[in-house]
């Protein structure tokens, strides 16, 4: 029999409440920083809105079911703020509490675990009128968000996330502007906002411990590069770890695992930011230390794809050419499965904390067929590939990975993409809100059968 994933490994699959739930103005919900950006013009494609997206605010239940069907032992999914606080802070909005009891329970009712992540980007608009991350006061909104939520749910929910992915909610919102906000700020504007959601994430760690009933496990989800060494050799090896953790100075790099992991887990900043940067911090920034290093119990990493890197003449990483051709996915991304083993591995390494491949997926050109089905081979191809090379990191190296969630359960608004790409194993009919799993969805049920036994063992070279 092929080698099999150990007993225990998670497997799972992830969604974010902006690009499923809909709802947008249901129940005394107010506006996000998405709604606002999504009626922004030329922001996002065809001026696309999360206002209906898959209305999974009324078809809970049915995706829940969907959930089950697959043999999902978790589903990661994320709160709205705004939902439960229309005004970012004071009195919570109990109709929104009702609707994440109401989900929470559904998917207990059926076998899967809730995973929650606090933030995924859809942050109160009131709070950015009020400067948002940019404000000092972040880290304490934050808190009292966390702490209704803990008080709340945290009877029921024993997994947690507090951040997901600063890299794109101040990198891509507040560098670049291609994200909500869409705001373009000098970098000393950008490193203090980070600084401040840095801060946020700590006091949610502490939040939670004080008020969960059940004991809580708490990480983070960050993203960033991933570096696969070009060879075993361990000149690649060191190389393509410290291009992974390296923070392309002076320019600086906001996608970068450190910036998360670093202050959260070390206690300080990646190596050559004091000395950048360090002058345009808030004055005494690292006593904040105190405050984002809190205990957490593993490390989440989103992870899509690597680059292959060599030891330099020169000694210092290099990047190596992808050949004419090299495969990619529908957002242009590079098709590398060794990006799964080796970001793990680094992690490891780097931080000593067990990880979750908390996202992973691709967007492929899915419709339904003529036979009324989804043939979506080139996901099934990429999940085939991804998770064997995770087997074997996991089996092989003894990589200590714990779970897998696939990015994502059902197609979605794909923030400034709108609805055109689709990263899900069902199929959203948007027309009719029908929901159709596709050939994706019957391969992962079958890999969680069988605990990753039906991968192959040797798959065919890529290219």
């Amino acid at each position: 029999m092929s080698e099999t994933f150990p007993e225990g490994f998670l497997w799972g699959a992830a969604a974010a409440s902006y690009q499923i739930e809909g709802g947008a103005r249901a129940d005394g919900r107010s506006d996000s920083v998405w709604d606002v950006l999504s009626r922004w013009p030329g922001k996002v494609a065809d001026g696309h809105t999360g206002d209906v997206a898959c209305n999974h605010y009324q078809r809970y239940e049915d995706d829940a079911a969907l959930m089950a069907d697959l043999g999902l032992q978790a589903y990661r999914l994320s709160i709205a703020w705004s939902r439960l606080f229309p005004d970012g802070t004071g009195s919570a909005n109990e109709a929104g509490l009702e609707y994440y009891d109401r989900v929470i329970d559904a998917l207990l009712e059926r076998g899967v675990q809730p995973w929650v992540t606090l933030f995924h980007w859809d942050l109160p608009n009131a709070l950015q009128r009020r400067g948002g991350f940019l404000n000092p006061n972040m880290p304490d909104w934050f808190a009292d968000y966390t702490a209704t939520i803990a008080k709340r749910y945290g009877d029921r929910v024993t997994n947690w996330f507090t951040l997901n992915e600063p890299a794109c909610f101040i990198g891509l919102g507040l560098r670049d502007g291609i994200h909500a906000p869409g705001w373009v700020l000098p970098i000393g504007e950008v490193l203090v906002a980070q600084h401040h959601a840095l801060m946020a994430h700590g006091r949610a760690v502490q939040e939670l411990r004080e008020h969960c009933k059940a004991a809580p496990r708490i990480g983070c989800a960050p993203t960033g590069k991933i570096g696969i060494p070009a060879s075993t050799a361990q000149t690649d090896l060191d190389a393509a770890y410290d291009w992974t953790f390296d923070l392309d100075l002076p320019d600086v790099s906001i996608f970068h695992y450190g910036f998360m992991g670093d202050p959260a887990i070390l206690g300080r900043y990646p190596e050559g930011f004091d000395e950048h940067f360090g002058h345009l911090m808030p004055k005494g920034y690292k006593h904040d230390f105190a405050v984002m290093k809190q205990p957490i119990d593993f490390f989440g990493m989103n992870i899509y794809n690597g680059k292959t890197i060599r030891a330099g003449d020169d000694g210092r990483p290099a990047e190596v050419e992808r050949p004419v051709g090299h495969p990619v996915t529908m957002m242009d991304w590079p098709v590398t499965p060794d990006c799964l083993s080796w970001g793990v591995k680094h992690a490891v390494k780097r931080y000593g904390l067990p990880v979750y491949i908390t996202e992973n997926g691709c967007a492929s050109m899915d419709w339904v067929a003529s036979d009324g089905c989804v043939h979506d081979a080139a996901r099934v191809d990429y999940l085939d590939r991804h998770l064997a090379a995770l087997r074997n990191a996991v089996v092989k190296d003894e990589a200590d990975c714990a779970g897998y969630f696939h990015w994502s359960i059902m197609d979605n608004f794909e923030w400034a993409e709108g609805y055109r790409k689709r990263f899900g194993l069902v199929y959203i009919d948007y027309a009719t809100q029908e929901r159709i799993p596709k050939d994706s969805f019957r391969r992962y049920q079958e890999i969680i059968r069988t605990r990753g036994a039906c991968l192959p063992a040797d798959p065919a070279p890529l290219r």
